[in-house]
């Protein structure tokens, strides 16, 4: 497995104490529902930028039909500024480059139904050694506010040590304060671990590499990256691998639909980086590609990930929003190769046929489950595929052992994965007890990363439970892995990293209307080494068949909240709106519910719907403070009450709600007060 010197350096200093999210988030300054398109100018031309130039872009950007695809921002970066500040202390444009100033610039970019962006750095001076940021964010927010810029990348050069979180927060907190809404982008090059620390900024995304060079080790380097890190990305807070090479000609045109493949499947922000004043006629044809481009902006629950890894080909795929997947066959070799998947491994079973649409030849065909095709050397075939067939028979009412059910697919590490026993390495069988953190398991599957299990639900299951970490076959502190469980595609739930020895973090996950479950281990990007992952006592509890529908997408009657508003898709932060997290209950993170807080009554519509699911949890941000109680109210009846619930203390709700019109998620004090009562409803989900 490719693994770069940066990576390795990332790992090593992450690995200390790696949480998924920091304790305290910010509303980010113009949140983003997909990642931004646009220009910007360094790749190309550097500090040899003047406002002509920005002009001409905008005016190009229109000319080739590139706004109506989606690209919007035209961008400047470094060098724009003069040597000095003003005699006010406020940041000024050259005079020679940008007469004009940024005033005006931004006028001419929006009279052309565009936004401009803006460069600075959080330190004393860009990476050209311009006037920089740090301890001048307010002045230099207003300005970039009145001047009426759009986006801010800011960047992470004579930073003079100080901590990434508090110089980057500094500025969007600025930012927000001038009302204006402004994308906040991050520049760290991806020290300090942004993808961690970026949401308590205000940002909406933020650099997890070095910069991109035009050449293919630099864009696969880039790429090999980013495996490990599609947990952090989801709406308004995007992985930004840094900007597109595509027609600076350091590539061939193969290579670029690769890159550009890659990063539209990645959810990436796609800024070009090429000179759009001059493009040829097969740039044009990749950058230009609204197949591909749809791809990227569309949100179906998890960025593009790597789903196999052959060596020196792969499988890359993606969920969409209605329900297809799109795949990217990656052909790393000198030489043309097949590459061969199939439906099942990109998380798309159970159905007798499948349509494939070439995104990038626009030809349709038709498979019972396989997907193969001969890929160009450095290149990539990309296929957007659906079910179009007969679905396979749901699974009947019951509880039921994850190792006794027939899987769909399943990929490993190394060997099989095993059915009640660890992963031995090799041979079918030569595992041993599960066993995690002293405690023994008679259950369970035992793989090895990179590990995926494939099952195929078809709707009627409304939870998958297991206990999840390192076997004790590897000793203490070897090995690290993350455990993730997707739903059709969309990530349901994940683990912070496990190590051996640790003990066992329980995944309670509710699965409402999920057809197709997939249970994949990470490795914790460094190597495999020692990673032995057991998913012990996994099961499914399945008792009604229909759609899933989260609470946090529906339309809310009414909604009180003891402090701030309750949130949607992230923990209660008390007082501004989206200043939460992702819901961390007692080490299990989940993506989607409600974050509330006593007293907290909220109320939607539900008719028609027979099951409500969730995990009911106290948010770990409080560091295991506050407890509560958690109702489910059908109408006017009291449906469920669970116990007191702490942080360490989780409920499984699962309650009929068949019948009943509206129904009301209540969180109570559990008679102690509301201090730190910090109340999540992991996944809480209808089957309707």
């Amino acid at each position: 497995m490719r693994r770069t010197v940066l990576a390795l350096v990332l790992f090593a200093a992450s690995l200390v104490a790696l949480t998924p999210q920091p304790a305290a988030a910010a509303t980010p300054v113009a949140p983003l529902a997909s990642p931004p398109m646009g220009w910007n100018s360094w790749n190309k031309f550097g500090c040899d930028i003047n406002e002509n130039l920005i002009k001409q872009t905008a005016d190009a950007m229109v000319a080739n039909g590139l706004d109506r695809l989606g690209y919007q921002y035209v961008n400047i970066d470094d060098c724009w500024m003069a040597r000095t500040r003003d005699g006010d202390g406020k940041l000024q444009a050259d005079p020679t480059r940008f007469p004009s100033g940024i005033k005006a610039l931004a006028d001419y970019v929006h009279a052309k139904g565009l936004k401009l962006g803006i460069y600075s750095s959080a330190g004393t001076a860009t990476c050209a050694g311009f006037p920089a940021s740090l301890d001048h964010e307010t002045d230099d927010a207003n300005s970039f506010a009145a001047w009426g810029v759009d986006y801010l990348k800011y960047d992470n050069c004579n930073n003079l040590g100080r901590p990434a979180l508090d110089r980057y927060r500094a500025m969007g907190n600025a930012l927000r304060a001038t009302g204006r809404p402004i994308v906040y982008s991050l520049c760290n090059w991806g020290y300090d671990n942004p993808w961690q620390f970026g949401p308590a900024t205000g940002a909406s995304l933020w650099r997890t590499t070095g910069d991109i060079t035009d050449s293919w080790d630099s864009m696969t380097s880039l790429l090999d990256q980013q495996a490990g890190l599609e947990p952090f990305s989801h709406q308004s807070a995007w992985n930004d691998p840094d900007m597109l090479e595509v027609g600076n000609g350091g590539m061939t045109d193969t290579e670029y639909r690769a890159h550009f493949s890659l990063w539209s499947l990645l959810n990436a922000p796609l800024i070009l980086g090429n000179d759009l004043r001059s493009i040829p006629a097969a740039t044009k044809a990749i950058i230009g590609s609204p197949d591909v481009i749809a791809v990227n902006q569309d949100w179906g629950g998890s960025q593009g990930r790597r789903v196999a890894d052959f060596g020196d080909t792969e499988v890359w795929a993606k969920p969409m929003s209605d329900g297809s997947v799109a795949v990217v066959l990656f052909n790393r070799t000198a030489a043309a190769a097949t590459v061969t998947t199939s439906a099942a491994a990109v998380g798309l079973g159970g159905s007798t046929a499948y349509g494939l649409k070439d995104l990038w030849s626009g030809a349709t065909s038709t498979t019972n489950g396989g997907i193969s095709a001969t890929v160009p050397s450095h290149g990539v075939v990309m296929y957007r595929v659906s079910r179009a067939g007969t679905a396979q028979a749901a699974l009947g009412a019951g509880s039921y052992q994850v190792s006794d059910l027939t899987w769909l697919d399943s990929s490993n590490g190394w060997g099989p994965v095993e059915r009640d026993r660890s992963n031995g390495e090799q041979a079918a069988g030569d595992g041993r007890g599960l066993s995690i953190g002293g405690t023994a398991y008679a259950r369970g599957l035992g793989a090895h990363a990179d590990s995926a299990v494939h099952l195929w639900l078809g709707g009627s299951c409304t939870r998958f439970s297991s206990f999840v970490g390192i076997d004790d076959e590897v000793g203490a502190g070897k090995g690290a892995v993350r455990f993730a469980v997707y739903g059709d595609g969309q990530l349901l739930a994940y683990s912070d990293l496990k190590s051996g020895g640790q003990p066992a973090t329980a995944l309670n996950v509710p699965t409402a209307g999920v057809k197709a479950l997939e249970l994949r281990v990470t490795d914790g990007r460094d190597t495999i080494d020692d990673d032995h992952a057991d998913w012990a006592n996994a099961q499914v509890v399945c008792s009604a068949t229909g759609t899933g529908s989260y609470v946090s997408d529906r339309t809310w009657s009414s909604a009180a909240n003891g402090f701030g508003p309750a949130e949607r898709d992230q923990s209660n932060g008390e007082q501004p709106a989206g200043d939460g997290n992702v819901q961390d209950i007692a080490g299990a993170f989940y993506p989607k519910g409600v974050g509330a807080h006593p007293d907290s009554d909220i109320a939607f519509a539900a008719g028609g719907c027979k099951r409500l699911v969730a995990v009911g949890g106290v948010d770990a941000e409080n560091a295991g403070r506050g407890s509560v109680t958690l109702s489910v109210v059908g109408d006017s009846t009291t449906l469920y009450t669970s116990p007191t619930v702490t942080a360490g203390a989780p409920v499984v709700i699962d309650v009929d709600i068949t019948g009943r019109t509206t129904v009301h998620l209540v969180v109570g004090n559990a008679g102690d007060g509301p201090d730190y009562d910090h109340a999540d409803w992991g996944d809480v989900s209808l089957v309707c």
